[in-house]
């Protein structure tokens, strides 16, 4: 990176500086508060951001989960009988397969916003060190991309499930409305730790392996088409582990209004510790990266 020895870029460090070393000193915003503080400052920047690009993403985040529910849920589904204890209590296919497609959607949007948009700030469009130069810290941009990848999955999960509304799945509103911040969780338990992963990178090489070759499987495999104990009994309990089949399980239960509350703290816990796991990891990876 080329550096710049202008008197105003010389000054702009220096009130860096200045500031980082007044949060050092307890005399700034300090802590998770100030943290919170300056990651609320950039608001602006990601509803830009996202005002400039929403178009290009109504495709894969809307219209592609759509049609997927009509073939694999109406269509397909119209051939698939089965007894209700087989299919997780749903009363029918469509009612099985939509929780884990919701599911699935809100998995595809964090993976893919983790990967590419947070390894072009570090090096093709180097947003954030242009960000690092003003009295932004690491944990700062770190938090502010991590919530604007969660708000695009809860903005994904909101409209998927207002589109399920017509096709008469949802048992229990209440039920619905609880699993969306299940989807916030699910999306955290994804983001965080591949962002922790894309942010210490200096190739994009490896993306395409992880998204078609991690993530399709996950979506293939987890739960969301068919009840994973009809997988052999190893990849029954690989699938127990991933995020992406606790995700499915609790909102296919808060959906039927069959959720039990042993179950579904197990399903919290684990996505919380893929989660916390991601959020330990992802300050530190970028600030290897940017540091080192």
């Amino acid at each position: 990176m080329a550096l710049d020895t202008s008197p105003s870029a010389g000054s702009a460090q220096r009130a860096a500086d200045a500031s980082r070393a007044a949060d050092a000193s307890g005399t700034g915003e300090a802590g998770w508060r100030g943290t919170v503080a300056r990651a609320a400052r950039m608001t602006d920047y990601w509803l830009i951001t996202y005002r400039r690009s929403w178009r290009g993403t109504v495709t894969t985040a809307f219209v592609a989960p759509v049609l997927f529910l009509i073939a694999m849920g109406v269509l397909l589904g119209d051939f698939v009988t089965g007894d209700p204890a087989r299919l997780d209590g749903a009363p029918d296919y469509l009612a099985f397969v939509a929780p884990g497609l919701l599911a699935g959607q809100v998995m595809q949007v964090a993976m893919t916003q983790s990967t590419f948009p947070v390894f072009s700030m570090t090096k093709w469009s180097k947003a954030y060190w242009a960000m690092w130069a003003t009295s932004l810290q690491i944990g700062d941009l770190v938090l502010a991309h991590v919530v604007s990848i969660l708000a695009r999955a809860l903005l994904t999960a909101v409209v998927f499930t207002a589109v399920l509304v017509p096709f008469g799945v949802i048992v229990s509103w209440w039920g619905a409305l609880l699993a969306l911040p299940v989807m916030v969780l699910l999306a955290a338990a994804f983001c965080l730790p591949t962002y922790a992963y894309a942010a210490g990178l200096t190739s994009e090489k490896s993306f395409t392996v992880i998204l078609r070759l991690v993530m399709v499987p996950i979506f293939l495999f987890s739960g969301a088409f068919f009840p994973v104990a009809n997988l052999p009994d190893a990849v029954e309990w690989v699938a127990y582990v991933t995020p992406l089949w606790h995700g499915v399980d609790l909102a296919r239960g808060l959906f039927l209004g069959q959720a039990t509350l042993g179950l579904a703290l197990v399903n919290l816990a684990v996505l919380g510790a893929y989660a916390g796991l991601g959020a330990w990891l992802a300050p530190k990876r970028l600030t290897k990266r940017m540091v080192a």
